[in-house]
């Protein structure tokens, strides 16, 4: 058994021991959580290295080999997404030593994000369904917790709108993985994908809808993402910057490793009816956004519908497809937590999220401008940034195999993207503040916050300017699928 391969899970759950131990010393408690993100780092860094010299680390539970034992198995799409939940673990703790948005910190608040690292880790690195119903258990349960801890009407109004969704699709989940382990006798990845070819297609096709239908309810996808918008804003800003890159995208993995490495035989109908749900999810998604003048509302919307352009390219069936799909995910995983962490700094200088209470930041801080330029148009999809390759893969896939109207509503979204984010900039950075005598608080506590979006917009630049080797690596991801 490799240690390295259950890492992603042992490291953040000794972590979470260790900060609820230790809640009655605040500085002995972020210490050791600190100490536990940077060993996820450390950890997931060598998953990497290992995954991409083609030696995927595997793990096997309970004293019996595979398929009967449960599986860890971290390839190289595991491992690109437990590197970047790592990123994102260790930036949204540092963004806690500020004071943009934190909130007074509930000594639970540690160990709750900690529990949503190991949910998020263990469902990337299992190789198990029932093992992942459990992990997307885990993340639920924790989420929960951060929504109600700060015990305000609005976050326990969130917390319920987000719980009942949520178990809506964990019910689901759980009966479709009946499902397949009743009509195919595994639930191993690697032993349901040799037996499915023999499960007669009626009951093939029953099963996968039901898991696809229970994971697109936790990707936020049209028609059920209300829950997303309507629960996220009311969250601490460190922790929305974490839900916001990593909860939805742990929908869209499940959804890419199922259709695309463990259900080979998943019939093209199912292909089609994601292309057009993805279609529907960017489009819907990008409505809500330019509506809203809330600058956490507006962003939420983006997450939806940013979904739909990462389900699109899972709906291509295709390696290049494929390649583009964990491309456009890790990319939009560090732009998207960066745009929240980026308005909670306006917030704390502005004293409000609302885009018509607030502005002239430009003037006085200038560099925040700039920085909010660099996510804010990557998400748009503007060259040389990150978001212009991600989209251009996905579109140049789509393109080449005939889907133009698919095509069309992800370019008229880009369109409506850009709007909505130069909303952001007039309104907070160009316009004058409403109140003339408005001045930046002079005792902000900001150095982590500017040490934090920076270090994730060096990220954004980086993957911009030489796209050639997140592009390789996923390519090669790509070809260890299954495929069809």
């Amino acid at each position: 058994m490799s240690a390295l391969a259950v890492s992603p899970v042992l490291v953040p759950l000794a972590t979470v021991a260790a900060t609820t131990l230790t809640m009655g010393q605040p500085r002995l408690q972020r210490w050791l959580g600190h100490a536990g993100a940077w060993a996820l780092l450390g950890c997931a860094l060598a998953l990497v290295a290992q995954a991409a010299a083609d030696r995927p680390a595997q793990a096997v539970f309970g004293g019996w080999g595979v398929p009967f034992g449960i599986e860890f198995l971290v390839d190289r799409l595991s491992a690109a997404l437990v590197l970047v939940t790592a990123v994102m673990g260790v930036a949204s703790l540092a963004f806690l030593a500020s004071d943009a948005d934190t909130r007074p910190t509930h000594p639970l608040t540690l160990p709750l994000l900690h529990g949503v690292l190991v949910g998020v880790g263990g469902a990337f690195a299992t190789a198990d369904l029932f093992n992942l119903y459990v992990w997307f258990e885990v993340m639920l349960i924790c989420a929960v917790g951060l929504f109600a801890i700060g015990g305000r009407a609005d976050q326990l109004d969130a917390t319920f709108k987000y719980f009942v969704l949520n178990l809506l699709g964990t019910l689901l989940l759980l009966m479709a993985v009946g499902m397949v382990y009743a009509v195919s006798g595994h639930l191993n990845y690697g032993a349901i994908a040799h037996a499915w070819p023999q499960v007669a297609p009626w009951a093939s096709t029953l099963a996968v809808t039901g898991l696809l239908l229970a994971f697109l309810i936790k990707a936020g996808a049209f028609p059920l993402f209300a829950w997303l918008p309507a629960s996220y804003h009311t969250l601490p800003a460190p922790v929305l910057a974490l839900f916001a890159g990593l909860l939805t995208k742990v929908g869209v993995y499940a959804v890419l490793r199922a259709m695309r490495d463990v259900f080979v035989t998943t019939p093209d109908v199912l292909f089609e009816a994601l292309g057009w749900v993805a279609a529907a999810t960017m489009l819907f998604g990008v409505l809500g956004a330019a509506y809203h003048w809330d600058m956490r509302r507006i962003l939420a919307f983006h997450i939806v519908s940013q979904i739909g352009y990462i389900l699109l390219g899972v709906a291509l069936a295709s390696p290049a497809g494929d390649a583009a799909t964990l491309f456009y995910t890790l990319h939009h995983i560090v732009v998207k937590a960066n745009l929240f962490l980026i308005v909670a700094m306006v917030w704390r200088l502005t004293g409000s999220y609302d885009l018509r209470r607030i502005g002239g930041l430009y003037r006085t801080r200038p560099l925040l401008g700039v920085w909010f330029l660099v996510p804010a148009l990557s998400l748009v999809g503007i060259p040389p940034l990150s978001g212009f390759w991600a989209k251009l893969w996905v579109l140049q896939e789509a393109l080449h195999q005939g889907r133009i109207v698919w095509t069309g509503v992800a370019l008229l979204v880009s369109v409506l993207t850009l709007y909505s984010m130069m909303k952001i900039w007039m309104e907070a950075f160009w316009k004058a503040h409403p109140r003339p005598d408005w001045t930046p608080p002079a005792d902000a506590r900001l150095a982590p916050a500017w040490a934090v979006t920076g270090g994730l917009a060096l990220i954004t630049l980086a993957i911009g300017l030489q796209p050639e080797h997140l592009l390789a690596y996923s390519l090669a991801a790509a070809d260890t699928l299954g495929g069809r």
